[in-house]
């Protein structure tokens, strides 16, 4: 097989796994759960997939590989590392949920790996996803509530008081941007360089 394709055995049940997310969340959790970066990711990999896009996985690599590599790692320490997977082993989160969210997130880092490897990476990608990012972090502040804490809008860890919304936003914005996205795509570029400028826009 071409190394620079990607498999429909991969394909296949990816798309039929987001598939049966979707739905579940939507009912379960609200439309606003969405709003999610890795849930953002989730759903914009399939046309990544199908399309075998370099731009758009890029995007969601930026945005989320970091983030994922820190979820599967807090996993395996029991939600006891980081506390970013807690809920996976909270008696309070509905074991159906537990599944599907163990599902999608163990699968990102592995799939938005093997299309760097494929496909090499997007230095478009990091402008695109912090302007992604400047949309998404204060429109997830306007519509979700503080118990949601999407995105750490509210507060890193819990809610916080002190600073003004718009002082928070800008913040946490600038540390997304810092702390992930810039190291993210210094690796990216590094490791996974992109040759052939002609192919897999």
């Amino acid at each position: 097989m071409n190394r620079n394709r990607i498999s429909l055995w991969i394909k296949l049940p990816y798309t039929l796994m987001v598939f049966l997310i979707v739905p579940v969340y939507w009912h379960d959790l609200g439309p606003t759960n969405f709003l999610w970066f890795s849930d953002i990711a989730l759903i914009v990999l399939v046309p990544a997939l199908w399309l075998e896009s370099r731009f758009l996985a890029s995007i969601m690599a930026v945005s989320v590989l970091a983030l994922e590599l820190m979820w599967v790692l807090d996993f395996l320490f029991g939600g006891n590392l980081t506390h970013i997977a807690a809920y996976m082993f909270s008696n309070e989160t509905q074991w159906h949920i537990r599944i599907l969210s163990g599902t999608f997130h163990l699968a990102l880092p592995p799939i938005l790996l093997l299309m760097l490897y494929r496909f090499g990476y997007d230095r478009r990608a990091l402008p695109t996803q912090c302007l992604l990012a400047l949309v998404i972090l204060p429109l997830t502040r306007l519509l979700t509530e503080p118990s949601e804490n999407i995105n750490w809008v509210y507060g890193l860890g819990q809610s916080q008081s002190e600073l003004a919304a718009p002082l928070y936003i800008s913040l946490l914005l600038s540390g997304f941007i810092i702390v992930i996205y810039l190291p993210s795509h210094f690796l990216f570029a590094r490791y996974f360089p992109y040759k052939d400028e002609h192919t897999n826009q």
